[in-house]
């Protein structure tokens, strides 16, 4: 610490680039800071410190983080405090360019593992951008030694001590955490893949806010669908549960059919508190899928619902760079199948109609022999049955999927009616369409995606530039991510591209499969951590955890 005092007295009004003399390690006694990188110009990328303190000192109980759920919790909640703590300092020093900027990863509603926050074995490892003051590009140390010997001991000391925080608070969070592990393992045990607790608030504050919207109407679950889950200190919760199968959204239009789905397909995240959410819990292997005019295929087996192309094309070994809708979204099943989904998300809005459907007139005019696409419709059964894949789709056109659904939900205002009973009886009295198509039989997943060795080597940089949560360019090349709906955060896509870049320098020209790389990837950054998919300790700021589910997406959209 007195040493690091002494090279900022020394370097002070020198020419900025002698802030790298900077770098490194020092003890400030109740904590460790760590200059990891240093900026080369104060208009350029802030650099990248980090803090560590060891468990010994910061005395957060040992229970608190001694599983998975309950240590992303505390570690959310921990970055969520310190963030805002920041944030009252940034550009408290002054100076050109990002002089005095203070910053760490700013989280959403969803609770997600970032590395801006990490509890080890021995220590809480957390990591920040300071923008190293300067006037023009003379250095102001002055200034910086505000921000390491005033603003940032005050924000570490009153977030990362266990004593000085609201303990109340504190264990809210953890139980929280133990609630939503405890539905998350009941859905299986009572045969659902979604649980929606009474009184929860669905809607959103307006598109591009993931805020619950005030005054908005609490959900209730139709009594024929409610259940009671158990929660952990001998409390009980209620609400609907849907059971595995095919179950259809009906109703009209603004009437909240897509505001179900989307929280359904959000619940593969735990929320935090005050979110509306929080007690949404869907199986966490879910995916929503639509179709996606223009994206490459590759190697995909899409035969389960494209056979017999004019052109001859094989679908069983599939690629094109410019896929159809009704192609992009029999990749997309097909692919989410390959990723281990068990739950399938659908919005008929967001779909390709030639692949969902073709009622009984089109199939008289265009016969079987004479049409290539196997509907949707005539598979969705098989899939579940024979495959054990679950459907949940909003329908709001057309009337074929009553006859395949176990369930029907009515939206009417904002609310739930299950009128599944009603329905049947009128589709009794009417002729079904075609519901099953011959020759189902689950897709080849032995793919290669990175067979071709890459023009590179494993020393060699490879640039990464990122676009928010929607795409990054890698080595000239953009990955457009728009349509992976499920993608909660730009921080996520960050890591996509870390893996994606670590994939083609490490598995760049091997024979191993797409899941064989996946599996490999998932299992290294268990043991290891996410920052060891990363090139350097300090670009290991702002990443978070993707689910296996968005490292297919990204792959399968990489063309090479």
């Amino acid at each position: 610490m007195y040493r690091l005092q002494k090279q900022l007295a020394t370097i002070h009004r020198k020419s900025y680039p002698a802030y790298k003399s900077l770098k490194g390690v020092y003890d400030f006694k109740t904590y460790i800071l760590s200059i990891d990188h240093v900026q080369g110009d104060p208009f350029a990328s802030p650099s990248a410190v980090s803090v560590r303190i060891p468990h010994r000192l910061a005395e957060f109980p040992a229970q608190y983080f001694d599983r998975y759920d309950k240590k992303i919790a505390l570690q959310d909640y921990l970055l969520r405090l310190f963030s805002k703590k920041i944030t009252a300092f940034s550009f408290k020093a002054k100076g050109s360019g990002k002089s005095g900027l203070i910053s760490t990863s700013q989280c959403g509603q969803k609770i997600l593992e970032r590395t801006a926050c990490e509890f080890t074995d021995k220590e809480i490892i957390v990591r920040l951008e300071v923008g190293f003051p300067a006037n023009g590009r003379t250095i102001n140390a002055t200034e910086l030694e505000k921000i390491f010997f005033d603003f940032l001991p005050k924000c570490i000391e009153s977030v990362f001590y266990y004593k000085k925080l609201n303990a109340q608070e504190v264990i809210s969070v953890i139980h929280l955490a133990e609630d939503q592990t405890a539905v998350r393992r009941q859905l299986e045990e009572n045969n659902l893949v979604c649980f929606i607790a009474n009184g929860s608030i669905l809607p959103r504050e307006s598109g591009i806010s993931d805020k619950p919207m005030k005054n908005a109407i609490p959900f209730e679950s139709p009594s024929s669908l409610l259940v009671e889950l158990s929660l952990p200190r001998e409390r009980k919760i209620k609400g609907m549960g849907l059971k595995k199968g095919i179950t259809l959204i009906v109703g009209g239009g603004y009437h909240g059919k897509s505001t179900l789905l989307n929280a359904i397909e959000a619940g593969v995240y735990n929320h935090i508190k005050g979110d509306g959410r929080e007690y949404v819990i869907t199986n966490d292997t879910a995916v929503k899928l639509r179709a996606e005019d223009g994206r490459c295929i590759k190697n995909a087996d899409i035969s389960l619902f494209i056979n017999d192309l004019p052109n001859k094309k094989d679908t069983h070994c599939f690629s094109t760079e410019n896929a159809s809708g009704s192609t992009s979204q029999s990749a997309n099943v097909v692919e989410a199948m390959e990723a281990g989904s068990q739950l399938f998300l659908i919005d008929e809005d967001t779909s390709a109609t030639n692949f969902m459907v073709r009622d009984e007139l089109m199939q008289s005019i265009v016969t079987r022999d004479k049409e290539p696409i196997t509907p949707f419709l005539e598979r969705v059964t098989d899939l579940y049955k024979q495959s054990g894949i679950s459907t949940i789709l909003v329908a709001g056109s057309s009337g074929s999927y009553f006859y395949a659904a176990d369930t029907i939900l009515q939206m009417d205002c904002y609310r739930t009616k299950e009128i599944t009973d009603k329905v049947k009886e009128k589709c009794d009295m009417t002729t079904a369409p075609s519901l099953f198509a011959p020759n189902y039989k689950t897709p080849n997943f032995q793919r290669m995606l990175f067979s071709k060795r890459p023009n590179f080597r494993p020393n060699d940089r490879i640039k990464l530039k990122f676009h928010g949560k929607d795409a990054f360019q890698i080595d000239r090349q953009t990955v457009d991510l728009r349509y992976v709906e499920q993608l909660a955060d730009a921080e996520q896509t960050a890591c996509l591209a870390y893996l994606l870049k670590y994939t083609l320098l490490h598995y760049g020209g091997s024979k191993q499969t797409v899941q064989e790389i996946v599996t490999a990837l998932a299992k290294q950054i268990k043991t290891k951590g996410i920052a060891s998919i990363c090139d350097s300790s300090y670009v290991s700021l702002g990443l978070a955890l993707p689910r296996v589910q968005e490292i297919y997406a990204c792959f399968n959209r990489y063309r090479e």
